[in-house]
């Protein structure tokens, strides 16, 4: 199944994870519906590189994929849970036992540290860079994983909110300088918003 080009606006990996699926225009559209989806979706968040999902693709078992993408969406679900509760608010450290999943998921990696060479060529010509074994397939959830450790350790959850779109249910971090972002993009929910205001106005005069 052919999609759209996923929907990179949250301004965070994990929040692009949870807009994975989505009503952008009206119609649901969901982009971890097969393995396939999966890899495809990975690719366009930057998440894993072609090569290594190509080699994923090659390797796995008739259904293998499909597997993980079930994992993923059940990954999706338990983390927009625990977004949608604490978001609008700083996290404590009461939040985190809610959190195990997310750690026991994280034990399963496989990283490692190596020397290579450097991207920036002026400076030292070697860097220390992290990458992992791809033992199985379900080895495409420890990005994602990692992505959503971040999140959690790194963003004020106060900013972190829903469009307020009616039927939209994309969500975002807001990191404008005023905190005033409502809207998932202006381009889709914000121009809708503005074309609804106009034709209230309009009613109200007549």
């Amino acid at each position: 199944m052919q999609h759209s080009p996923a929907i990179f606006i949250g301004d965070a990996p994990a929040l692009d994870f949870l807009n994975s699926v989505a009503t952008p225009v009206d119609v649901p559209v969901e982009w971890l519906d097969d393995g396939q989806g999966l890899l495809s979706w990975l690719l366009q968040a930057q998440l894993v590189s072609a090569p290594v999902l190509e080699q994923m693709r090659s390797r796995s078992l008739p259904g293998e994929l499909d597997k993980v993408a079930d994992q993923a969406r059940n990954l999706r679900d338990w983390f927009r849970g625990f977004v949608q509760k604490h978001r609008g608010r700083p996290l404590s450290r009461d939040d985190l036992k809610k959190l195990e999943p997310l750690n026991r998921l994280l034990e399963r990696d496989e990283s490692f540290s190596q020397v290579a060479l450097a991207t920036n060529k002026d400076v030292n010509p070697f860097e220390l860079r992290v990458t992992r074994r791809w033992r199985s397939p379900e080895a495409l959830l420890l990005p994602i994983a990692e992505s959503l450790a971040r999140f959690v350790c790194s963003e004020d959850f106060t900013y972190v909110k829903a469009c307020e779109g009616p039927a939209c249910t994309l969500l975002f971090a807001d990191h404008t300088r005023s905190r005033a972002r409502r809207w998932c993009s202006m381009a889709i929910c914000g121009n809708r918003a503005k074309q609804a205001a106009h034709r209230q106005r309009l009613k109200a005069t007549r």
